[in-house]
C-alpha cells in the first residue's frame, strides 16, 4: 500500500553524523530549500534587517552635530504702516542672510554619542543574528512538525484499516460461533476511537502545514527527512562556554549596556562649556524705498560680513544636566542588569535544551527497543488468539501498545532534531553563515549597509522607496490533510 511505504519512510528517518550544508538535487521540499526560502521571504527577517539599517543611520546623525552647518535665510518685509515720526523708513526690505557655523568642542557630546550609535549599531546586528537563529529553529519545528504529524496520521490511518479487517474477521468467526458479542463490541469500540483519532491527527496536521506556510512561503511538499545537525556539544559545560562567548542574543544586551555607558557621559557633557565658530554675511536692498524725500542721497543696497568666536559656558540650568545624567545612570545601570539577566537566561536554556535533547535520544533508543518488542508481541498475540489460546481485547491491546510504541519513536525523533538544532541556536552556530545557505546569492551582510551610509554628508542622498520583500501566501491553497505530495498553485 501507498501508505504503508510512506509510514515505513517516516518511521525509518534517523539522526546521523554529517553536516548540514551536504544536499542534492531533489524532487520534494528539503530542510535546506526550506531555510533558503525563509532567510529570502520571511517578513519577520525583512522587517529586522530593515530596522537594523534604521539603526546604521544612528551613526551619521550622530557624526552631524559635530560637523558645519550652513543656513541661508531670505526675508521680504512690506511696511505697511509707519511710525507718524519715521520720515525716511523704508517701504519694503529684502534681506539675505548667509550663516557658516564650526563646532569647535561640544564638551565631548559628540564624541560619545558617535560612540554610543556604534554600540547600537553593533548590538543591533548581533539582535539580527538572534533573529534570524530563532526563526531558523521555528522553521526547523514547523518542518519537523509536519514530518511527524504525516507519519502520525499515516499510523492512525494504518490503525484504522487494521481495526476494520479486525472487526470483520471477528464478525465472521462471531457468527460461526466462535466468538461473543462481546468480542465484536470490543472490535467496534476501538475502530470507533481509531476513527476519531484519525481526525484528530489529520486536524494537526493541517495545523502543522499552516504553521510550515506561514513561516517558509510556500506549502510542505512531500518533506525529505532532515540532514544530520552540525557541531553538536558533546557535554553540557562545552555548550555553556560557547553559548556565553557566542549567543547572539546575549552580545547585544552587551554591546547596549556599552552604549549606554556613553549616554551618561553624553548627559554629563551639558555641564561644560562649548565652543564654535562662526561667520555671517547679509544682503538688504529697500528697492529705492529707504529716506523717503531724500531717497535719492542713501544707499538702498549694502552688505555685510563679520566672523568670530562663541564661547558659551553654561553657569546655572535649574539641575538639568544633573538629572539628565541621574537618568542616563540609571539607564546603564538597568542595561548591566540586563546583561546578567540573559545570561542567566542563556546558561538555563542551554542546559535544560541539553537535557532535552540526550532525553529525546534516550527515547529514540527505547522507543525502537518497544517498537520491536510490539511488533513480536502482536504476532504472538495473534498467532495464539487463532488457536483460542488468547482473546480478541489482547489482539486489540497488543495492536494498541505497537501503535503507542511507534508514536512514540516518531515522536523523539522529532523532539530531538529539534532540541539539538535549538542547542545550536543556544550557541550562536544557526546562522545562515553557519549552515552554508549561500542559495541563490550571496548571505545578507548588514555591515554593508553600514559601510554605505556611515559617512554620508549630503543632505540630499536619499534610497529607492521602500517596498516590501516579503512573499505572501494569499494564493498558496488551504493545507489539506492527505499523506503524499502537495502541489503549489499551477502544478
Amino acid at each position: 500500500m501507498k501508505r504503508s511505504a510512506g509510514l515505513v519512510r517516516s518511521l525509518s528517518a534517523t539522526i546521523s553524523l554529517g553536516a548540514l550544508a551536504v544536499s542534492g538535487p531533489a524532487l520534494a521540499d528539503t530542510l535546506r530549500e526550506a531555510l533558503v526560502e525563509s532567510y529570502n521571504t520571511n517578513p519577520t527577517l525583512q522587517a529586522a534587517r530593515s530596522d537594523q539599517r534604521a539603526t546604521d543611520e544612528g551613526v551619521p546623525i550622530a557624526k552631524a552635530s559635530g560637523l558645519p552647518t550652513v543656513n541661508v535665510t531670505a526675508t521680504h518685509i512690506e511696511f505697511l504702516r509707519q511710525s507718524a515720526n519715521a520720515f525716511t523708513a523704508p517701504e519694503r526690505n529684502l534681506g539675505v542672510n548667509a550663516a557658516l557655523l564650526v563646532p569647535v568642542y561640544s564638551g565631548g557630546a559628540v564624541r560619545n554619542n558617535i560612540k554610543a550609535a556604534k554600540e547600537r549599531v553593533s548590538a543591533g546586528q548581533a539582535s539580527l543574528r538572534n533573529t534570524e537563529s530563532t526563526l531558523f529553529s521555528q522553521v526547523v519545528a514547523a518542518y519537523m512538525d509536519v514530518l511527524r504529524t504525516e507519519a502520525l496520521a499515516s499510523l492512525s490511518a494504518n490503525q484504522v484499516d487494521v481495526l476494520a479487517i479486525n472487526l470483520e474477521a471477528t464478525s465472521d468467526r462471531f457468527e460461526i460461533g466462535d466468538l461473543t458479542v462481546t468480542d465484536v463490541a470490543q472490535s467496534r469500540s476501538r475502530l470507533a476511537v481509531a476513527r476519531g483519532d484519525l481526525r484528530v491527527a489529520q486536524a494537526n496536521l493541517i495545523a502543522a502545514r499552516e504553521t510550515y506556510i506561514q513561516l517558509v512561503g510556500s506549502a510542505p511538499v512531500d518533506l525529505q527527512a532532515p540532514p544530520p545537525l552540525p557541531g553538536l556539544p558533546d557535554a553540557v559545560g562545552e555548550a555553556i562556554v560557547i553559548s556565553l562567548e557566542s549567543n547572539p542574543n546575549l552580545i547585544s544586551a552587551r554591546e547596549r549596556a556599552q552604549a549606554a555607558g556613553f549616554d551618561t557621559e553624553v548627559a554629563g557633557a551639558g555641564r561644560l562649556p562649548t565652543l564654535g565658530l562662526f561667520a555671517n554675511g547679509d544682503y538688504s536692498n529697500f528697492f529705492g524705498t529707504l529716506g523717503g524725500p531724500i531717497a535719492s542721497t542713501l544707499v538702498q543696497q549694502e552688505t555685510t560680513a563679520n566672523v568670530g568666536v562663541r564661547l558659551t559656558i553654561p553657569l546655572f540650568q535649574g539641575g538639568l544636566p544633573a538629572a539628565q545624567q541621574r537618568q542616563a545612570g540609571a539607564r546603564e545601570s538597568a542595561a548591566l542588569e540586563e546583561v546578567i539577566r540573559i545570561e542567566r537566561q542563556i546558561i538555563a536554556e542551554t542546559r535544560a535544551t541539553y537535557s532535552n535533547w540526550q532525553a529525546s535520544l534516550a527515547v529514540i533508543e527505547s522507543s525502537q527497543a518497544a517498537v520491536e518488542a510490539a511488533e513480536l508481541s502482536l504476532e504472538g498475540v495473534r498467532a495464539e488468539n487463532s488457536i483460542g489460546n488468547r482473546q480478541i481485547l489482547d489482539v486489540l491491546n497488543a495492536e494498541q501498545e505497537l501503535l503507542s510504541a511507534r508514536a512514540q519513536l516518531v515522536t523523539a525523533r522529532r523532539n530531538a532534531y529539534v532540541a539539538g538544532f535549538n542547542l545550536l541556536a543556544l550557541m550562536g552556530r544557526a546562522e545562515a553563515r553557519d549552515l552554508n545557505l549561500e542559495t541563490g546569492g550571496p548571505l545578507y551582510d548588514p555591515q554593508v549597509n553600514y559601510e554605505r551610509v556611515k559617512n554620508k554628508r549630503w543632505d540630499w542622498a536619499r534610497d529607492p522607496e521602500p517596498e516590501a520583500k516579503s512573499k505572501r501566501t494569499v494564493d498558496i491553497p488551504a493545507a489539506e490533510a492527505t499523506i503524499g505530495p502537495q502541489l503549489e498553485p499551477g502544478e
